[in-house]
């Protein structure tokens, strides 16, 4: 009881704090505006304006669908190769160097913008080459939490399932699957921050739609107010996907599992 009370107005003034600090970063903003051209640093109103135009004209509210499309595509395919991984390596220890010496590595040091050049060869201008690029880069958070999962499965399930006779599907899905759940839900939500730097990037090198095309475009008129307006809705899409969709799921989710446990 008295945690809840306490708690409360701890809340309370962190969320005022931080309603304070992001007010006091757009008057800092609308300073700054207010001394330089709008081509260097538009002002908020400019930017509000910018925003406005992406609810009211279909064509700019079509390719913030089309990066939505991405990252919602990119990160569920990472997320399943890299299980696979890192289960490959689980199971067959000979593996192990080869997913966590070599591919995960490898992954890790190539950038975004190596694996766009390289799509854009291989496959063109187009969604496809965004999508590619983006799971290229997240793949290894996958990998990563996935591996972790697998190490604090608890021996003695597993070898329950063994010893009641179950086959390697019947124990991966009834017993090894529920029990990674939380760790892939974890690289999903890890993996959607992530995505969006990364689409951002991709579409304006090797996209013909997206936020990034759009970037790529205003870039070239030199509308500034348009870049930023872009970075505000991918601001947003994340900050608001992660606090309303992604972690009360995985509060939900840490809670079932909570539940059963006790």
């Amino acid at each position: 009881m008295t945690a809840r009370t306490g708690g409360t107005p701890l809340m309370t003034r962190a969320r005022a704090v931080g309603l304070a600090g992001s007010a006091l970063a757009i008057a800092l903003w609308w300073l700054v505006s207010l001394g330089v051209p709008s081509y260097l640093a538009p002002g908020p109103p400019l930017v509000a304006e910018k925003l406005w135009e992406f609810c009211t004209d279909p064509n700019l509210a079509i390719h913030v669908g089309a990066s939505l499309a991405h990252v919602c595509i990119a990160v569920p395919i990472a997320v399943v190769l890299g299980s696979g991984l890192a289960i490959l390596a689980h199971d067959c220890p000979v593996t192990h160097l080869m997913v966590h010496g070599r591919i995960a590595p490898f992954l890790n040091s190539f950038s975004s913008i190596g694996w766009t050049m390289l799509a854009i060869l291989w496959i063109g201008l187009n969604g496809i080459t965004v999508v590619f690029a983006i799971t290229a880069i997240i793949l290894p958070v996958s990998i990563v939490n996935i591996q972790v999962g697998l190490d604090t499965l608890d021996g003695e399930l597993a070898e329950m399932g063994q010893s009641f006779g179950r086959r390697w599907r019947d124990n991966f899905f009834l017993l090894v699957l529920p029990a990674l759940l939380p760790f892939m839900f974890a690289a999903i939500r890890i993996s959607f921050g992530i995505a969006w730097k990364v689409a951002l990037t991709a579409e304006l090198f090797g996209g013909n739609s997206g936020l990034g095309f759009v970037v790529n475009l205003a870039r070239q008129s030199f509308d500034t107010a348009q870049i930023f307006a872009v970075i505000a809705i991918i601001v947003l899409i994340a900050i608001l996907s992660d606090n309303f969709v992604l972690a009360p799921l995985q509060a939900r989710l840490s809670r079932q599992y909570a539940d059963a446990d006790g």
